[in-house]
């Protein structure tokens, strides 16, 4: 990546940061400190340095997947949407779940997409490394937005599994294992060499994705304990 100028790895870097900072506004009752926010970035960052290397140990052993639906979906629901979501997941429970700032739904939302966002963004350097620049454009509308479903999915049920304990647990794993059901199947439409169409598909059902998933913003937010009372509102 040294070879990159820094308006470019500026603008491959972009696309993830405008979606945390549009996240971060929609917390409209009890917007989080900028600390733990920040953390969260970059632990996402630090998290796909160790997925990476995992991938590209995994991958080889999968085999060449042209042509051939069941190593492509080997690939997508086997290989890379487990160990990228599972990795997030980990980074979830491990360092946003236990913090005194998450005190509310909405946070697993915001947490989860920090994360997912700070991964996304290595990923798009080390793309961006290999293709060229005209790569983090293409991402920019489409494994970007991706990756903001897939945090969404999962932050949701954190959210959930946060001020639920008995069904903690639960509710962590469903919301891991939608990731990864979402993941392998954006990745299987995008990896598979048959049609070009199923390509595009698979970007279509991410902002189709995008449009459902803001029932879920909502209804985190108003689960809110700091949501003012009708009453307030009204004086």
């Amino acid at each position: 990546m040294s070879s990159l100028s820094p308006l470019v790895l500026i603008l491959a870097a972009l696309p993830g940061l405008l979606i945390c900072w549009a996240v971060y506004r929609a917390d409209r009752y009890e917007r989080e400190s900028l600390l733990p926010v920040v953390c969260c970035y970059v632990l996402g960052v630090a998290i796909t340095f160790p997925a990476i290397s995992l991938e590209k140990w995994l991958i080889p052993l999968v085999g060449d997947i042209e042509q051939d639906p069941v190593l492509t979906g080997l690939l997508a629901f086997g290989v890379i949407s487990p160990v990228e979501e599972i990795i997030k997941w980990l980074a979830l429970i491990l360092g946003a779940m236990i913090w005194r700032f998450f005190n509310e739904p909405f946070d697993g939302i915001v947490y989860a997409v920090m994360i997912s966002m700070g991964f996304a963004s290595v990923e798009n350097f080390y793309y961006l490394d290999i293709f060229g620049p005209e790569t983090a454009l293409l991402r920019a509308f489409t494994a970007i937005p991706a990756h903001l479903v897939f945090a969404i999915a999962m932050g949701y049920y954190a959210g959930l599994a946060k001020f639920d304990p008995k069904a903690g647990i639960h509710l962590m794993m469903r919301g891991l294992l939608v990731a990864i059901l979402l993941h392998g199947a954006y990745d299987f439409l995008v990896l598979q060499n048959w049609t070009k169409w199923l390509s595009t598909l698979g970007a279509i059902a991410v902002y189709l994705c995008l449009y459902y998933f803001g029932a879920l913003f909502r209804e985190h937010l108003e689960r809110s304990p700091f949501r003012p009372k009708e009453s307030e509102v009204s004086i």
